[in-house]
């Protein structure tokens, strides 16, 4: 069922925000300080792509040990990131999840555009898992 809703999505929006994200990552690749947020945002543009089986989660709950990017520097990232590229990719999701709820067979699309609005917020930090994956939090 994953892989309709992946296919439909692709089609349907989920390949114009994909690469919103990866221009932002590019963006962020040629100043040499934005390196981490282009690898975060590398990894966000391929779930944004193709989402539907996957989630969003932590790191520290997938690895069970806390590193950079969840600790206090991850939060002063978030906040940087959040102010120069996080603002305007969680404009286009909201967007994109607006013309998606003008229709029935859209809203689960438009559900998942905020789902990856609220991700633009605070990536650093994050990594991309197979939805039902083992934790090591659980």
């Amino acid at each position: 069922m994953s892989a309709i809703g992946n296919i439909l999505w692709f089609v349907l929006g989920g390949f114009v925000m994909g690469l919103g994200w990866w221009l932002a990552g590019l963006l962020c690749a040629i100043t040499i300080v934005g390196l981490p947020w282009a690898k975060a945002c590398f990894v966000i543009g391929q779930f944004a792509f193709l989402p539907f089986g996957k989630e969003a989660v932590d790191r520290a709950v997938v690895t069970g040990v806390s590193d950079l990017g969840t600790g206090a520097l991850g939060t002063l990232g978030n906040v940087i990131w959040f102010i120069f590229a996080g603002i305007w990719l969680a404009i286009g999701h909201i967007a994109s999840a607006l013309f998606c709820f003008v229709t029935i067979i859209g809203i689960p699309f438009g559900i998942q555009h905020l789902k990856l609005a609220g991700l633009t917020l605070a990536p650093v930090g994050k990594t991309i898992v197979a939805r039902n994956s083992a934790r090591v939090g659980r």
